[in-house]
């Protein structure tokens, strides 16, 4: 058998082990492995088996990770999130709709100095959702609204699935950062345009709060600087030089701990709790990424995606139709599988094609977070509606799908203009870099 059929026998493989609920870390883990050894032998399969967890271990690059996670986790527990919407509320207040810009606000804040889509999505939850219910917003609404908007903590740096793209892609981490911003303040606008649309189609699913003086919005704006100090120094460091992205998130996780700790929001039981959740989390994170190693060496020793190349180059497509192609997998993808498992399943097998059309892979990293964005709000996984759901249990499934169904609008929007002009992700990293 050649190594171009063991690779897509072993591809096939894989997706029959995640549809059986296989952990993505084992079945990744297996395939690789598996295949390694049929494709280059059982020695080698087994030499790169024994190092790779150790060189990814040692890695620096990947240290990042978990200070950023800590920084995220300290923050969802404290005020932070809950001033930033009052800060939001407070500049459109008296607005019909002013509560569903504020949560996306909210939720474009707390995503830049928390890198997690389930945290931001979790804790706006808490935060927003009761605030638009009492108002009088329509569950619909508000739940549509903190779905679709948790998505930007994905995406509007600093970003956990960036850096793992950057991990597998061998790209730079400041580069995507820089690159991810504009596009997910493009998003974060086109979610205010889907509102004010709600606002005028159902205006009484949206209504108008109360309005505040000048004097309340300073202060509400002001109050918000735990926020922007963070954001200042870990992201903004990054953008100016003065930190690498390790440095930066070590910065932000102990400028996170030391104003928690000031504030009186975080005990040393709760810093206990959110470093064993950071722990958890790094630790399932590398499970996944090992495996993604391994199988995307098999992937190099089975040809795939040199054999893919080829055979897209001699179909004479136009290079965008290929972009096309790829985005509507993703989309497929998402409906299946969480963002991480998606990003390093797939990065491996498309990126060299990419690379071959002549576009950026780091233009390909945030086109590929914007398409893989989409998962986290359509069924079957759909991990923020669950996580609202958890939360909010007396509304239904069917309810918050409902709602989100606008603001996938969104999405798609931002997709095509990314994919319409590169230079909305390209422009600033070539700027700064």
């Amino acid at each position: 058998m050649s190594a171009q059929l063991i690779g897509v026998a072993a591809s096939l493989g894989l997706v029959v082990l995640i549809f059986l609920r296989v952990p993505v870390a084992i079945a990744l883990l297996t395939v690789g492995t598996l295949g390694y050894a049929l494709v280059d032998g059982l020695r080698p399969a087994l030499f790169t088996l024994g190092t790779t967890p150790f060189d990814l271990a040692q890695a620096y690059s990947f240290s990042v990770v978990p200070l950023f996670l800590l920084m995220g986790v300290v923050m969802s527990r404290t005020s932070i999130a809950r001033e930033m919407f009052d800060a939001f509320n407070a500049l459109v207040s008296g607005r019909r709709g002013g509560l569903a810009v504020a949560t996306v606000g909210a939720c474009a804040g707390f995503g830049a100095v928390c890198g997690s889509s389930l945290a931001t999505a979790s804790t706006m939850t808490r935060v927003c959702i009761p605030e638009m219910r009492r108002l009088g917003y329509s569950d619909a609404v508000a739940s549509g609204v903190v779905a679709s908007g948790g998505t930007l903590g994905i995406l509007i740096p600093p970003s956990i699935v960036l850096i793992i793209y950057a991990i597998v892609a061998q790209e730079s981490v400041p580069a995507l950062f820089a690159a991810a911003l504009l596009p997910g303040l493009l998003l974060a606008a086109l979610h205010v345009v889907v509102v004010a649309g709600l606002a005028r189609i159902v205006p009484d699913q949206l209504p108008a709060g109360d309005r505040m003086d000048w004097g309340e919005r300073l202060a509400a704006v002001i109050g918000m600087w735990k926020m922007l100090l963070i954001f200042a120094l870990a992201v903004g460091g990054i953008y100016l030089g003065w930190f690498s992205p390790t440095e930066a998130a070590s910065v932000g996780a102990a400028l996170a701990i030391a104003i928690g700790f000031l504030t009186r929001e975080l005990t040393l039981a709760t810093l206990a709790d959110a470093v064993r959740e950071t722990v958890t989390i790094s630790g399932a994170l590398f499970a996944i990424i090992l495996g993604a190693l391994m199988f995307g060496y098999f992937m190099v020793q089975s040809r795939i995606p040199a054999t893919l190349g080829d055979w897209i180059t001699a179909q004479d497509l136009a290079p965008v139709m290929v972009i096309l192609f790829f985005v509507v997998v993703y989309l497929v993808l998402g409906c299946f599988l969480d963002t991480i498992s998606m990003v390093l399943i797939t990065v491996p097998v498309f990126l060299p094609i990419i690379v071959e059309l002549g576009y950026s892979a780091v233009w390909f990293g945030i086109l590929v977070l914007l398409a893989a964005e989409v998962g986290l709000i359509t069924p079957p996984v759909g991990l923020n509606i669950f996580v609202i759901r958890a939360q909010q249990k007396d509304i239904p499934l069917g309810t918050i799908y409902r709602g989100i169904l606008p603001f996938l609008l969104a999405h798609l929007a931002a997709v095509g203009l990314l994919v319409a002009w590169p230079a909305l992700a390209l422009w600033l990293p070539s700027v700064l870099y």
